[in-house]
C-alpha cells in the first residue's frame, strides 16, 4: 500500500511541477543513452550513415545493439517517425530471410508483417523500412541508411 501511495505522489509531482522539473523526472525514467529514443523496453537510434545490412549490424553490435525489429504496427509506425525526423524516407531493419522463414537478428518473434510488395526473399533477402507505406526487401548489399535497437537493462 505504501508503495502505491509513493507512485502516486511522484506521478501527481511530475504533473504538477514546472516544466523544467517535468523534465528532470521524464531524464530521471529515460534508461536510453544520449542520441537514442525510448519506446516501449526498448531504445532506438537512426543511424545517417548509409551502410550494407551487414555491416550497419555491425555498427549496431559495437553500440550494444542491433538492427531494429518491427514486432507490432504501432512500434513500426515509431520507426517511422524516426526515421522521417532524420529527413529520410527509408532505412535498414533487422528482418532477413533465411531458410524458408523471415526471421528478425534480433531474435524477436516474427509474427507481424506488413510487405507493401513483397520481392523474392531468395534473391533479396534483407528488409528496409519506408516512411510512406510498408516495408519491402533488396539485396543486403545496398547501402541505406539504418536503425538500431537495444535493451537499455542490457538483457
Amino acid at each position: 500500500m505504501k508503495t502505491v501511495l509513493v507512485l502516486a505522489v511522484l506521478v501527481c509531482a511530475a504533473f504538477a511541477a514546472p516544466a523544467e522539473e517535468k523534465e528532470k523526472v521524464e531524464a530521471r525514467f529515460n534508461f536510453c543513452p544520449n542520441g537514442w529514443f525510448s519506446h516501449g523496453s526498448r531504445c532506438f537510434k537512426f543511424v545517417n550513415t548509409p551502410m550494407t545490412w551487414y555491416n550497419a549490424e555491425e555498427h549496431c553490435n559495437a553500440m550494444g545493439g542491433h538492427l531494429a525489429s518491427a514486432t507490432n504496427p504501432r512500434e513500426y509506425s515509431f520507426l517511422q517517425q524516426i526515421t522521417q525526423t532524420a529527413g529520410q524516407s527509408i532505412g535498414w531493419l533487422g528482418g532477413f530471410h533465411l531458410q524458408g522463414r523471415w526471421m528478425w537478428i534480433d531474435r524477436e518473434g516474427f509474427y507481424y508483417t506488413n510487405f507493401y510488395s513483397p520481392s523474392s526473399a531468395s534473391s533479396y533477402p534483407c528488409l528496409y523500412l519506408r516512411t510512406a507505406n510498408g516495408w519491402g526487401n533488396t539485396g543486403c548489399s545496398s547501402s541505406y541508411r539504418f536503425i538500431c535497437s537495444m535493451n537499455p537493462f542490457g538483457c
